[in-house]
């Protein structure tokens, strides 16, 4: 015999709060929430779930991208009024959305659990090296100052330089 879904009752909450953060919370842009009582039911889930340690990857990456979504805004606006939009800031952004999702996310029970946590963490690293090492690259990168990723690649170029040979001197001795 199938059970009907559960259904929440509502309970009156009452609380007496600072005038500024009665005006933050008036202004506070949530997804799916318009008035203020649908805002502080969204943000106490949002809350419960993180202290219950309930938060799965994707419920985090939501999370992220509702931290960096007035930056991401901003962003948006300043694009239309310039026409001049970086693929490496949204790069950047992505990658840091993607990256706060996964460790907020993880709660490893075991070493095996833990060991494939670092390695997908080392992997995303290596991704956003990677997507950077691109960019600098190309002459000049797709950003607001195309010579941003040049001005900062050199250490890491040369690591990668000085890696590569130690792999070469390796793999001619086997």
């Amino acid at each position: 015999m199938a059970t009907a879904p559960s259904v929440a009752t509502m309970e009156p909450l009452s609380a007496r709060i600072p005038s500024d953060l009665y005006l933050w919370l008036a202004q506070l842009q949530v997804e799916g929430a318009t008035t203020n009582s649908d805002k502080l039911r969204v943000l106490l889930s949002q809350l419960k779930r993180q202290h219950d340690g309930a938060v799965d990857y994707v419920a985090a990456h939501a999370w992220a991208r509702d931290l960096t979504a007035r930056l991401r805004e901003s962003l948006v606006r300043a694009e239309g009024r310039t026409g001049q939009r970086s693929e490496v800031v949204n790069l950047l952004l992505d990658h840091l959305t993607s990256t706060l999702a996964l460790v907020v996310s993880q709660a490893p029970a075991d070493e095996a659990q833990a060991l494939q946590f670092e390695d997908a963490l080392v992997r995303r690293a290596f991704a956003l090296t990677e997507s950077l090492l691109r960019h600098a690259s190309a002459p000049h990168a797709s950003a607001l100052d195309p010579h941003v990723v040049r001005r900062h690649v050199g250490p890491t170029a040369e690591l990668a330089v000085h890696l590569s040979t130690l792999t070469l001197k390796g793999s001619s001795h086997g």
